[in-house]
């Protein structure tokens, strides 16, 4: 490495990174493809070797991982998994040094959230919550839509690790904020899965060209970023996970939870929560979640 990159990675905030899988894994290494010093711990020995074939450093625990780091990144898949690594003797909050920025980019509850901000509060440690939008695709391409909730003067420090990583950064208010956008996006993407794979079936049961029903319908009023990204699964049935139905039950439990507190009534979104769930409970929690397709199949009389 030349002198000129060292120079330019020492006067950038050194990064810890928890959580690599399908989408931790892709961002960070644009981290460190953005000239960023990146240590990063997660469970699996195949990711913390990727991430040092990458050119970050892998660490043998949290408390190492986060010890020096100016800020801290975490992506793990639920509440449960950000408060086992936040708390705790051998958490970040017992870890971290006083003034860091801790960055949960899970997506969680909000409430999960708000009380981590309090309880880092304690510890001198600054957090914004930052959930994405873009699934597997948006993190490898770093064009992730990210949702902040958390202090103006963080997200300020915070803007330049997020313009390494997506393209729509928005501070949407509060501690907890993010996640309740978050929350909403999740309601919408798979309202919208539901309703591509009904047109699926549909055009399919009446002969129609799919491909070319798909390429029609998604140069109109009906196209979406999620067609458009699902299109191919649902024309190959491939449905390799970028985004579990296992995470997208998550999401929805958190959606419907969050609507009830606060009295919004989600007459669709819950019908289409009880379909995720009911995905799931046929054993493919862990395809895609544009296999609500194979629902609507099950639903017409098909054998999958």
């Amino acid at each position: 490495m030349s002198n000129l990159a060292d120079s330019s990675r020492a006067t950038r905030p050194a990064i810890a990174w928890i959580g690599l899988g399908i989408m931790g894994s892709p961002m960070s290494e644009n981290l460190i493809k953005a000239g960023y010093s990146v240590t990063g711990f997660t469970l699996e020995q195949d990711k913390l070797d990727r991430l040092a074939a990458a050119g970050g450093t892998a660490a043998p625990s949290i408390a190492e991982a986060v010890r020096d780091a100016d800020v801290i990144i975490t992506m793990v898949p639920a509440s449960p998994h950000v408060e086992a690594i936040s708390y705790g003797p051998e958490g970040i909050l017992e870890n971290a040094r006083q003034g860091a920025l801790l960055i949960d980019m899970s997506s969680i509850t909000p409430q999960t959230s708000i009380d981590l901000a309090k309880a880092a509060k304690d510890k001198g440690i600054r957090v914004l919550d930052a959930p994405v939008s873009g699934g597997e695709a948006g993190a490898v391409e770093a064009v992730l839509s990210i949702m902040v909730g958390g202090e103006q003067a963080d997200f300020d420090i915070a803007k330049p690790i997020f313009d390494a990583l997506g393209k729509t950064i928005v501070l949407c208010g509060p501690h907890g904020s993010g996640q309740t956008v978050k929350a909403a996006n999740q309601l919408i993407v798979a309202v919208n899965i539901q309703a591509c794979a009904e047109a699926v079936v549909f055009l399919e049961k009446s002969g129609v060209d799919l491909a070319a029903a798909l390429d029609v319908l998604n140069g109109g009023l009906a196209g979406s970023t999620v067609l458009t990204r699902k299109k191919d699964n649902f024309l190959s049935r491939d449905f390799k996970p970028g985004f579990r139905i296992d995470l997208h039950h998550k999401d929805m439990g958190i959606v419907t939870d969050a609507a009830r507190n606060v009295g919004a009534a989600l007459p669709v979104g819950a019908v289409v929560a009880q379909l995720v769930a009911s995905l799931r409970a046929q054993g493919d929690g862990g395809l895609d979640h544009s296999a609500l397709l194979r629902a609507v199949e099950r639903l017409s009389g098909a054998q999958v």
